[in-house]
């Protein structure tokens, strides 16, 4: 089974797919400037200790909630603004989710990467104008897809010209409010391009609470590990200073506090993972 043939670079201070660890980590969506700075703060300092290369994730929009009546966001304009204090204030890059073709343009003028929910991962037209951006396009694969259909949306990307694009393994429906995840998919998807692993959505269970998502954070250190000894280029991790009281995913996220030795953990699952890519039968 062959391995993509080259890493990007997604910023001035971080490469993708080049054999060193990336982060991509934050809050599930923006909730306010001072809830991202801490997480942020804290996590560039964590990241900085174990030579981890960092992407500050927050969500400027939930679409895809599950109820009308669950929080969305702060405002396009007000979340936005907040993503670009965060990049300008702590000198990070920034990746949130698009789910419209025509929110591509406005804003990657503030993200370095721009994220397509699992359930639009088919959606040409989306696809297309991230790719149209220039900028980094990280695809989360369907909770309906097979891996090695995923080099279809890789291939929708690099039409445009755009070389800079990943995929992100987060469980595939098992079913109904189940997820579970084929380690078999991290090498599969990893011959089209760079895989980041999303610890956090992998341990979800959709919907069936009321309308509100549940989850398993219990688990989430169990499919992280294998997931690092399986070989992949990152992880996706939401995380919060009180899941709690959380206003997107509060059961999935992983408790600030408990960040540095999750990434520890990783990193020395991360560097025993990848010595094992040549081994390739």
């Amino acid at each position: 089974m062959n391995k993509f043939e080259q890493g990007f670079r997604l910023s001035d201070s971080v490469e993708v797919g080049n054999g060193k660890m990336v982060l991509f980590s934050g809050p599930c969506a923006v909730e306010s400037y001072d809830i991202c700075a801490q997480i942020a703060e804290t996590l560039i300092a964590i990241c900085s200790e174990l030579d981890i290369q960092y992407v500050f994730k927050a969500s400027f929009d939930k679409a895809n909630r599950t109820s009308v009546d669950s929080f969305r966001s702060v405002g396009f304009e007000g979340a936005l603004d907040v993503l670009a204090r965060i990049k300008a204030n702590y000198h990070v890059p920034i990746v949130t989710d698009i789910h419209e073709s025509y929110q591509a343009s406005p804003v990657s003028e503030v993200a370095d990467a721009l994220q397509i929910p699992a359930y639009l991962c088919r959606q040409t037209d989306l696809l297309v104008a991230a790719g149209e951006t220039g900028k980094t396009v990280k695809i989360k694969r369907g909770q309906f897809m097979a891996a090695e259909d995923m080099e279809y949306a890789v291939n929708k990307v690099k039409s445009t010209g755009n070389e800079k694009v990943c995929l992100t393994e987060r469980g595939v429906s098992f079913g109904y409010h189940n997820l579970v995840v084929d380690m078999r998919s991290l090498p599969v998807m990893r011959q089209f391009a760079p895989v980041i692993f999303d610890v956090t959505h992998s341990v979800q269970q959709p919907g069936g609470m009321n309308g509100k998502s549940g989850g398993q954070r219990e688990f989430a250190p169990y499919l992280a590990r294998a997931a690092a000894a399986t070989g992949v280029d990152g992880f996706f991790i939401e995380t919060h200073p009180d899941p709690s009281k959380a206003l997107s995913d509060g059961p999935n996220l992983i408790p600030l506090d408990k960040m540095k030795g999750f990434m520890e953990m990783l990193k020395t699952g991360f560097e025993y993972g990848n010595s094992l890519n040549n081994t390739i039968l």
